[in-house]
């Protein structure tokens, strides 16, 4: 798959989620559907976007144990999405059983990638919170080592960290990034972010865009300008 803007679905219903992509007349959007959404209308809203020609990211972060896990993944794969993610935290054997879970009866998958550290996280939350004392980045390209050495194809990561996980990983290594803004657009809840362009410098390969998209006066214009920025077009 080659680089792409992945517009994340944060709606929560599937009337408002369709009235969105509507407006898209011509490209079919590579989409995010995440917990709201999934867990507002469940696989239902997978079938029907799919349907409609578009790529999907299922951002659902599994994180359980392993058997439950592969389980679960065995599910999500039947339901033809692109991509899906877990949490590397839960363990090299957590990737694993997940990617026995994935594979299809005719050898195919969708594409795995581990959640590193939320972008919505900074260093002292790291610290004085969830106890782990390494620097953010260290933390970041470590859990992206354990998951390209549990046979994962890439991570989430905030764009920051994009280089120094091709660094540790490899260039063929994914790097799927939120907290991505506009220059002239807000932060929001998100701690570590950058623009399109920037993030292109950096080495994602995709990055995934909600609010500066869908809460656009202009969504359509909005998504476009993402596309610019980051693929050049």
């Amino acid at each position: 798959m080659s680089k792409d803007v992945i517009v994340a679905l944060d709606f929560p219903s599937k009337e408002e989620t369709l009235a969105f992509l509507d407006k898209f007349t011509g490209r079919k959007p590579f989409v995010k559907i995440g917990m709201e959404l999934f867990y507002a209308e469940g696989p239902s809203i997978v079938r029907e976007i799919k349907a409609r020609g578009h790529k999907i990211f299922l951002d659902l972060k599994l994180h359980d144990i392993p058997n439950t896990v592969k389980k679960a993944m065995a599910s999500l794969s039947r339901l033809d999405v692109d991509m899906c993610n877990l949490h590397a935290a839960g363990g090299s054997e957590m990737m694993k059983y997940a990617l026995e879970g994935l594979k299809r009866a005719d050898g195919t998958r969708p594409i795995l990638i581990a959640v590193t550290i939320l972008t919505s996280i900074g260093q002292e939350t790291l610290e004085k919170e969830l106890k782990i004392a390494l620097p953010l980045e260290k933390t970041v390209t470590e859990y992206a080592y354990l998951a390209s050495q549990s046979g994962l194809d890439g991570v989430v990561c905030s764009p920051l960290e994009a280089g120094k996980v091709k660094d540790v990983c490899g260039k063929g290594f994914l790097t799927v990034t939120p907290g991505v803004r506009f220059a002239d657009g807000e932060k929001g809840d998100q701690v570590r972010v950058t623009t399109p362009a920037r993030a292109a410098e950096l080495g994602s390969d995709y990055i995934v865009v909600g609010r500066p998209i869908t809460a656009a006066a202009d969504p359509v214009a909005a998504y476009e300008r993402a596309c610019r920025e980051f693929l050049g077009e």
